[in-house]
């Protein structure tokens, strides 16, 4: 029996976390013996964790990577603390010299400044395989002994920062990286040509039948008393963490033009995180208080995402979003703006719509959808077939 060890920060209501849960209910248990290392056990996916997997005491250093600096000093992790702090040093002369898209290269300098302090995990046992599923993958690679080491890539590394020479030295010491998608992948070699020959494909994994059963465990009554149906109006719906890339900021600007457009609708908001403070202020700057609505973070969001009318993910950039492919399993027609990977998540016209990234384009592209109801039950029907994906894991461990 393999013994495979898989990382991740926490299990928070992401894309990625969802994605590991599914692979992780993927495996057959007869044939491995699975840890799961969960860096700070927080999260409210944490109780989703499949009962054959063993999960690993939390190790409090790992905890505090990610924790506010003042409870990190305050429950005295001195050094963790100063780590971070040279770290955000570091990352203000990268942005100096260059020009940073999304402030996520912090994590690779934080990731090689706390590395000294964090003990090994599992120090007694060797692996088969370790997994890091969510970058940065330094953790793995320098504190768990295993065979073999594997890490996951969930973004476009086209619209991220990429600080190379820091990166590469890692990336170079996995013997495989899996991309959840073929563009994905290329814009990975884009900034890593020379790691081409261990890079691997492996779409995520939707497990239909589960998701559809979650879809279930409200009455539409109850999702009816936050998501209302109004006569002649269609109800829109994005899910997702409430941060820059989903580019839920501008939904509010974007409404505004489909309503002056003669299109009535509403539109709806599942997630939480940072950005939540200036989608407010968007919404009420679009004076849109009645028809754009926050309904928070949802443990469950499959119930209102199966009572929507159409899925809209506005993002700046993407991997392989997971709740487009849950949308499609449960036959919504989907509305993504072009990102770059768009044409890896939805094939144009026949399971989804891609509409331009700029507000008047996305909005002029979500009112022709919302006009046109043939296309809209053409796209539904598409999706009644909806495949349940092969298990990801096997693609690339069988054999090994």
């Amino acid at each position: 029996m393999k013994t495979i060890l898989f990382a991740i920060h926490y299990l928070e209501l992401g894309g990625a976390e969802k994605s590991l849960l599914a692979l992780l209910e993927s495996l057959d248990y007869s044939k491995v013996q699975v840890d799961l290392f969960v860096y700070a056990h927080r999260g409210e996916l944490m109780g989703e964790i499949p009962p054959q997997v063993c999960l690993l005491p939390e190790i409090p250093e790992y905890a505090q990577v990610e924790r506010p600096l003042a409870e990190v000093l305050r429950d005295g992790y001195v050094r963790i603390a100063l780590a971070r702090l040279r770290a955000k040093r570091q990352n203000r002369r990268y942005a100096r010299k260059n020009h940073p898209k999304d402030g996520s290269a912090i994590y690779s300098y934080v990731a090689r400044n706390v590395l000294p302090y964090m003990p090994a995990i599992q120090p007694d046992k060797e692996y088969d395989w370790a997994v890091s599923y969510l970058f940065p993958h330094d953790y793995v690679l320098s504190k768990v002994r295993a065979r073999k080491k594997a890490c996951w890539i969930h973004t476009d590394y086209s619209q991220i920062d990429v600080d190379i020479a820091l990166e590469l030295p890692v990336w170079e010491r996995f013997d495989k990286i899996i991309a959840v998608s073929e563009r994905v992948s290329r814009s990975f070699l884009s900034c890593f040509p020379s790691l081409e020959g261990k890079l691997k494909i492996c779409e995520n994994r939707v497990p239909v039948g589960w998701l559809r059963s979650r879809a279930e465990q409200l009455t539409d009554k109850e999702v009816a008393s936050e998501m209302p149906r109004v006569q002649g109006r269609l109800n829109l719906l994005s899910v997702g963490r409430f941060s820059y890339p989903k580019n839920f900021d501008n939904i509010p600007d974007i409404c505004r033009r489909i309503l002056a457009a003669g299109v009535d609708v509403a539109w709806y908001l599942i997630g939480f995180g940072d950005g939540e403070a200036v989608i407010r202020e968007r919404i009420a700057a679009a004076r849109m208080e009645d028809r754009v609505r926050i309904l928070g973070k949802k443990v469950n969001p499959y119930p209102y995402m199966a009572a929507c009318d159409i899925y809209v993910q506005p993002s700046r950039y993407e991997g392989s979003p997971m709740t487009v492919q849950e949308a499609k399993a449960l036959g919504k027609p989907v509305v993504i703006t072009r990102f770059p990977t768009a044409s890896d998540v939805i094939e144009d016209g026949r399971d989804g719509v891609i509409v331009p990234m700029d507000n008047e384009g996305c909005a002029r592209g979500i009112a022709g959808l919302v006009r046109d109801g043939e296309k809209r039950e053409r796209l539904a029907l598409q999706l009644q077939e909806y495949p349940d994906r092969k298990p990801v894991f096997a693609e690339w461990y069988d054999g090994e």
